[in-house]
């Protein structure tokens, strides 16, 4: 009977007489009925000391299933190495075997019958034939002295005991398993690098992660339907044929595929990237390969971020007439340093809280010479964007980095806008303890209607495990806040910009900053107190972890159509100043993923729309409506 055993791995002894250690190993068609469990061994006793994994592909067995597999240490319930207690050695009488395969007695071994199978006839010296003893089939630990413990040094790519050094800088997110295993240390701006078409117009980690980058761009494709829905529209016309687009985003597989759809419709684009923590190498380095010239690798320095943008807009020959800006900084940088380009720039799309908040000030000011979109404020980016994208990222961000457990932990939610909404919601789901701080009335009623604790944020900073930054404003967390916090607690931002925590206070010589593992740093004070801080105060959820598609196909969605209103809009529609996306556009933004759902829209009769005063379709809300 042929019985695999599945672990530890053994050879079979023949124990009745020698054998070739070539030679296959005897076996038997099985018997119905007679396979042991898995995991047992002889007669179903348990063996509960598997082979590791590594070893037992090692030990894969070649043609003929006599292999030998790697030794191991032993394992209870199996017999012992050797004979059985009073059995006689078999004379080593293999000269003398009976040769003649028509023999009765020979069979061959693995084809044997059930009652004569490995039986052997022996001749003795003085000529008469007997019958060899049954072959017995013992299972013999090759070397007892193997130490268990033992593994492969590798597993693949990877090793299976990793160094402390090697954990503490590599990250294992998937954002970024292709950027921070295999990479040197060089930068990139002293690289020189042409893709496959011979262009050198950018500047990423690594040309050659091309191919992994697109292959994370084709499954985000997946999950962006209206995006991919736009591309199949525009195929006869290209609303952006003209448009010479400057972007500063973050630059993820999702992005790309914007950024491919923009160039689908006719516009040319070169791309910066908005945080230096965000990027996904592999996907810079697949819009590279592409023909994008992009600017953006992981872990830049603030000079590089400058650099980058720089790249971008100062280009000889090449003028923008767009720009899709999150954050703001884009567009700070054409102004302090080009501004005579805004004389051909048609407008400017922002989709971030602190971004729209520059181009208000500007606009007040009078400085606004550009018609700018305010895509932030447009329900489909703060209902969805911020809430639902938020509510989701915001767990995975903190279990990447902390590997922490949610359930108890007391949490203080700074901001109770759509983000801090998200934020509570997950945390509260998970058995955490949430507080809020609020400024404003409305939100703050909100948050003590679903059933959080209002608070300053001096009466909990002391017992709290976590403190999450969502306002979009400046030193929400001081020095003074984080002295007062307990051992261990976690502090880290929601927002956009790395402004909400006063980390550059931290950067004193009496505190001990300690790099854990990627993105994740302890602070240490002279007395052993620390805190742990995640992607030195700026976006958590980008730097640290990825967002789901789904949500971003809506935000990108929503930029696309902007960048076409504004592009194609007649002179004059737009005065320089800064505009709400057209009611309309969220609607068909909206409309434009309901298919995923299988969802099925009702619709208005002629009596009810002339009841509602409503076109039957749609815009279905006012301006001022709340969602």
């Amino acid at each position: 009977m042929s019985v695999q055993v599945a672990a530890p791995a053994v050879e079979l002894k023949e124990l009745g007489g020698p054998r070739d250690k070539g030679a296959a190993a005897p076996s038997r068609p099985a018997e119905p009925g007679l396979l042991p469990a898995p995991g047992l061994g002889v007669a179903g006793a348990p063996c509960p000391l598997p082979a590791p994994a590594g070893e037992r592909e090692a030990a894969a067995p070649g043609p003929g299933c006599g292999a030998e597999r790697p030794p191991v240490s032993g394992c209870p319930g199996l017999p012992a190495a050797g004979l059985p207690p009073g059995a006689a050695k078999v004379p080593q009488a293999s000269a003398m075997k009976r040769s003649d395969p028509h023999h009765p007695q020979h069979r061959h071994r693995d084809g044997g019958d059930g009652g004569g199978a490995g039986r052997e006839a022996l001749v003795s010296p003085d000529g008469t034939v007997t019958e060899a003893p049954r072959t017995v089939k013992k299972i013999q630990f090759a070397d007892q002295k193997q130490e268990f413990n033992k593994r492969p040094t590798k597993i693949g790519r990877r090793s299976l005991s990793r160094s402390i050094s090697q954990s503490s800088t590599d990250s294992y997110s998937s954002a970024a398993s292709y950027t921070d295993s295999s990479d040197d240390e060089t930068s990139p701006r002293d690289k020189q690098q042409k893709n496959s078409k011979g262009s050198s117009d950018f500047c990423v980690k690594n040309i050659k992660q091309a191919e992994f980058g697109r292959r994370e761009i084709e499954i985000a494709e997946q999950e962006m339907p209206a995006l991919m829905a736009l591309r199949k529209r525009a195929q006869g016309e290209k609303p952006l044929a003209g448009a010479k687009i400057v972007g500063c985003t973050h630059i993820t597989a999702q992005t790309a595929v914007l950024m491919e759809t923009l160039g689908a419709l006719g516009a040319q684009c070169r791309w910066a990237a908005c945080n230096i923590y965000s990027t996904l190498n592999e996907v810079a380095a697949a819009l590279a390969e592409s023909g994008f010239p992009v600017f953006a690798w992981k872990g830049e320095s603030e000079d590089d971020f400058w650099w980058c943008i720089d790249r971008c807009v100062n280009v000889e020959g090449w003028q923008p007439n767009m720009i899709l800006d999150d954050g703001g900084d884009l567009t700070h940088w054409i102004y302090k340093k080009y501004p005579n380009m805004f004389k051909k720039i048609k407008g400017i799309v922002e989709e971030s809280v602190t971004g729209v908040h520059r181009l208000y000030q500007l606009s007040k000011a009078g400085k606004l010479c550009v018609p700018a979109m305010n895509v932030n404020d447009s329900v489909t980016k703060q209902k969805f964007d911020n809430l639902y994208c938020c509510r989701e990222s915001i767990l995975d961000g903190l279990k990447r980095t902390t590997d922490m457990m949610f359930g108890g932990k007391q949490v203080v939610v700074c901001g109770y806008g759509e983000v801090g909404k998200g934020c509570c919601a997950a945390l509260k789901a998970m058995g955490s303890i949430v507080y809020v701080t609020e400024i404003d009335p409305i939100c703050a009623l909100q948050a003590c209607m679903d059933g959080f604790r209002l608070v300053k944020l001096n009466e909990v900073i002391r017992q709290v495990d976590i403190v999450i930054t969502c306002t979009g404003n400046k030193n929400v967390v001081t020095r003074e806040h984080l002295d007062r916090m307990k051992n261990s607690c976690i502090v880290c931002n929601m927002g956009h910009s790395n402004t909400e925590i006063d980390v550059a206070s931290l950067r004193t010589p009496e505190l001990t900053w300690e790099r854990v593992r990627s993105q994740v740093d302890h602070v240490i004070w002279p007395d052993g107190k620390r805190i742990v801080l995640l992607a030195e105060g700026r976006l958590l959820n980008l730097s640290c972890s990825t967002v789901p598609t789904f949500v971003l196909s809506i935000t990108a969605t929503t930029q696309a159509l902007a960048l076409i209103e504004l592009y194609n809009a007649p002179e004059g529609r737009y005065k320089q100043d800064v505009y709400l996306l057209p009611k309309k556009m969220d609607e068909y933004v909206a409309s434009l993923h309901l298919p995923t759902f299988d969802a099925h829209l009702t619709e208005l009769t002629d009596e009810q729309a002339k009841y509602l005063g409503l076109n039957k379709n749609g815009p279905f809300k006012p301006n001022y409506y709340r969602y």
